[in-house]
């Protein structure tokens, strides 16, 4: 058989260009190697679900080639948001599954999202299945990892997710007194014509903007944390005098938010509001968010009773930090929300929508005004630096060690998080790319040039010491 191009095995998921990287041979393998491990550790049924790229059939073909081989049962939930992928898992009693999706990379990608036992895979899972997936060229690899030879393959079985999801959401979401107007845009991915008979049924008078499924992506690129993709949202909101828009990324599992003046709710705005609410109900509740967030965040968390983790980027990684501190709710910049007061635990930005939209309707103040005495800061966005592979995670070590040794207060949890008196500045390693990530934060706008000149200057020396 062909060999396989190792890239494609991600820190979070499998990704890759539709048939120059990741190829239906390839999915097949893959498929083969998720059921071997899958099945090693005790699960035996999985559904399987893909959003609307055009490749996404053929590459669910193919993985389920793989997984039948095996001896796993496949439950066949259709073209579905991711969110709805990870839904079907508990409701129907699934052991894990996955997600045939390229998210909101470009149309010429496709990816696939795996859960296992309650736990998404990343890190060395996803090395391990890329290494049985360039081993299982044969019946003896199988018997290698099973221990015997399937006497018949898996069984698919179509099952409606589409129902009992909508039905979820309608019974969750208790919506106030107050009617509102939600502009929903789709952004052509998968999301969008399951948000808006849900958002609808709830009483909702809804404007739906790019709902309808088209993966070459015509209108803008499905990215709501990138602030051009939102014009056409804020034009609608104005237009239609709505109270808040809402975006969704190509597959459904990250929300951008625009409030009634235009005006941008990014992850860890959205994430004060979102905790204020669940520790009205859930007091001293622990709630993660990610290193990237505003220190505004952290300190509203601890004024309103709720203890505030700060933890490693990355859905899987929060995921799991929820699990060991049993939070309640959990957040990214990216607009990943993770719910598991009255939820799952995992990101749904339609579900993020809901309740965001419930907090709203229980009370006369508009979305702007919500975030009234938050103090005001300085941030840039994520600032991205070019560095070899090879060289990253060493230079990001260095940082770590030079700033404590300067006598700087590091917060070390993903990167060097260097705090000051009046802000901070951020250097992490990027999981998925050859870069640093930097941000930075400050109470005025020219401290923060003062915070990012500093720190910036101090990565170029010690990056000159270690050769890069």
């Amino acid at each position: 058989m062909s060999t396989i191009d190792p890239t494609i095995f991600r820190s979070y998921d499998i990704r890759g260009i539709v048939d120059q990287d990741l190829t239906e041979a390839a999915v097949e393998r893959i498929g083969l190697a998720y059921g071997t491990l899958a099945i090693g550790r005790g699960a035996k049924r999985l559904t399987v679900g893909q959003d609307c790229r055009d490749s996404s059939p053929r590459l669910f073909r193919a993985l389920v080639r793989g997984l039948t081989a095996t001896g796993i049962h496949v439950l066949d939930v259709g073209t579905v948001a991711t969110p709805m992928q990870y839904f079907s898992i508990p409701h129907f009693g699934a052991d894990g599954g996955v997600q045939i999706t390229g998210s909101h990379n470009p149309p010429e990608y496709n990816g696939l999202k795996l859960t296992l036992l309650g736990e998404s895979l990343f890190g060395e899972d996803i090395q391990e299945i890329g290494r049985r997936a360039a081993a299982l060229d044969s019946a003896f690899s199988l018997e290698k990892y099973l221990g015997y030879k399937p006497a018949t393959p898996g069984t698919v079985e179509v099952a409606d997710v589409i129902t009992p999801y909508a039905r979820y959401m309608a019974e969750n979401i208790q919506l106030g007194p107050r009617k509102l107007k939600v502009v929903l845009d789709g952004g052509n991915g998968t999301a969008g014509p399951f948000a808006v008979p849900i958002f609808r049924s709830l009483g909702m008078e809804v404007v739906p903007l790019f709902c309808d499924m088209d993966a070459t992506f015509p209108n803008h690129h499905p990215d709501p944390t990138v602030e051009k993709n939102l014009v056409d949202l804020r034009r609608v909101v104005a237009a239609e005098q709505a109270d808040l828009g809402i975006a969704f990324d190509g597959d459904g599992d990250r929300i951008g938010v625009i409030d009634e003046n235009g005006g941008i709710l990014w992850g860890d705005q959205l994430m004060i509001l979102f905790s204020r609410a669940v520790l009205k109900e859930r007091p001293g509740a622990a709630i993660v968010a990610e290193v990237k967030c505003s220190k505004t965040l952290y300190d509203d968390i601890a004024a309103h009773g709720g203890q505030g983790i700060m933890w490693k980027t990355g859905h899987s990684l929060i995921k799991g930090k929820m699990k060991e501190v049993k939070a309640e709710l959990a957040g990214e910049m990216s607009g990943h929300i993770f719910f598991k007061h009255r939820y799952f635990g995992f990101d749904d930005a339609t579900y993020a929508g809901l309740r965001l939209a419930e907090l709203l309707s229980r009370g006369p103040l508009p979305l702007s005004s919500l975030l009234d005495g938050v103090p005001h800061t300085f941030t840039t966005p994520e600032l991205r630096l070019d560095c070899p592979e090879k060289l990253k995670f060493k230079l990001v070590d260095a940082m770590i060690h030079h700033f404590k040794q300067l006598g700087h207060d590091v917060i070390d949890v993903d990167g060097a998080r260097v705090t000051f008196p009046d802000g901070w500045g951020l250097v992490r390693s990027s999981n998925t790319q050859p870069i640093l990530v930097l941000r930075f934060e400050a109470e005025t706008e020219a401290r923060l040039h003062e915070i990012r000149g500093y720190v910036e200057g101090e990565i170029a020396k010690v990056r000159a010491t270690l050769g890069g």
